[in-house]
């Protein structure tokens, strides 16, 4: 960790030395910076990349649900995989706002397009992360993200696509048969729209991997749902992910704008 904050700017005052439980608002030490993607038609996206001390052994682009639902970057379990994948997993975490949407970051340019403009703004993100050497990099949908995966993000540099609490609601049976990428579906038992026996029949090709007693939001479920995401993307990282960090860390509270 010395390595990290002298190498990489990591301004260690900001972090005290803890051996504890890692909770919800725990910010484990990464190279954290804020990015601007521009998409096609001009439009400036806010976001953060999180990256790991060393080679990331995987790169995540998050598609975080539904804007006009209160979906943004900050949305509880891709800011829980910024605070933690990088340390924990050597994973690095993409994640930004899509076009009219705001968080505590800011308010990405442009207005909500109902999953087809959006389009532009996936492209943005896996340019940013081709563009700067970032390899095996898979899409981390949820919810509305996921139909933006299925629609726009079966690109070459993609690994594949994660897809958390998928609805099928933006997307198409077209659009899902278009992907020859591996597909794993983290589907709560009593989802909103889509329950793993409903999940299983329309998404024929993919793994579905149920979480028992869980709910399209997947509160309380942060743990299992980082650790699935590990185990898909760099199945040489043990998991469980370790709950206890001895080291510097922060309590990082974030404003939900």
């Amino acid at each position: 960790m010395p390595a990290l904050c002298r190498d990489h700017g990591v301004d260690l005052a900001r972090f005290s030395v803890m051996s504890n439980d890692v909770r919800a608002n725990t910010m484990l030490p990464a190279r954290r910076e804020p990015v601007t993607l521009t998409t096609a038609d001009g439009l400036r996206l806010v976001g953060e990349l999180a990256l790991p001390e060393g080679t990331p052994r995987a790169t995540l682009v998050c598609l975080h649900p539904l804007p006009t639902h209160g979906g943004m970057m900050d949305s509880h379990l891709y800011r829980k995989a910024a605070f933690r994948l990088p340390a924990l997993a050597d994973i690095a975490v993409l994640r930004f706002n899509t076009r009219g949407t705001a968080s505590e970051a800011g308010r990405s340019e442009g207005t909500f397009d109902n999953g087809d403009g959006e389009r532009l703004d996936v492209q943005a993100a896996l340019e940013f992360v081709t563009a700067r050497n970032l390899s095996n990099v898979w899409l981390v949908g949820w919810s509305f993200g996921t139909d933006l995966a299925l629609r726009h993000g079966c690109a070459d540099e993609v690994q594949g696509a994660v897809l958390i609490s998928p609805p099928l609601r933006y997307s198409s049976p077209e659009d899902l048969a278009a992907w020859t990428k591996p597909l794993v579906c983290l589907v709560p038992e009593f989802d909103d729209y889509l329950r793993p026996p409903q999940a299983r029949e329309r998404f024929k090709q993919a793994r579905i991997e149920e979480f028992a007693g869980a709910k399209h939001l997947f509160v309380g479920y942060t743990e299992q749902v980082l650790d699935a995401i590990v185990a898909t993307v760099a199945p040489e990282v043990e998991v469980p992910l370790p709950r206890v960090w001895n080291g510097p860390a922060e309590e990082r509270r974030v404003t939900i704008v």
